[in-house]
């Protein structure tokens, strides 16, 4: 084989090689720092998912939310239409969570099947505003 083409198929081989690599260590990288997204009803048809770090989704059910009145401690069910899943989470929940609102959770299940949340996300639609943005707008009106 001729030394040029020796030389140029040993770079192609190299580079190769290197995007490759590469490529091996971004979907590495990835999937263990990916959260899939779940309903109610993926939850209860998962195995093996208890202690896992997952996201789960749904709209709160009305008359479902519980208050703790000496802490910060919040129960709630998520729903999918299909089936429901109880949700504990303590901290302070977000200005948008209310009943029949959407809502994504993050946390882990125990082996109750509950989900305990290390955070909770309100959801809105495309039409939200903030508060402020809407009275800034009104008294533009008047």
């Amino acid at each position: 084989m001729h030394p040029l083409r020796r030389q140029r198929l040993i770079t192609l081989i190299v580079i190769f090689l290197a995007i490759s690599l590469s490529a091996i260590l971004v979907v590495k990288g990835l999937s263990k720092n990916l959260n899939l997204f779940y309903t109610p009803t993926d939850l209860i048809n998962a195995k093996d998912i208890e202690g896992k770090k997952i996201r789960a989704g749904g709209m709160v059910i009305k008359g479902s939310i519980l208050k703790s009145l000496d802490s910060l401690q919040v129960e709630f069910k998520v729903t999918d239409f299909q089936n429901s899943l109880t949700v504990k989470y303590e901290g302070v929940l977000p200005d948008l969570f209310s009943e029949e609102a959407g809502v994504v959770v993050q946390g882990s299940l125990d082996e109750e099947g509950v989900l305990q949340a290390q955070e909770v996300l309100a959801k809105h639609d495309e039409n939200y505003m903030p508060p402020e943005v809407a009275k800034t707008l009104k008294k533009d009106d008047s």
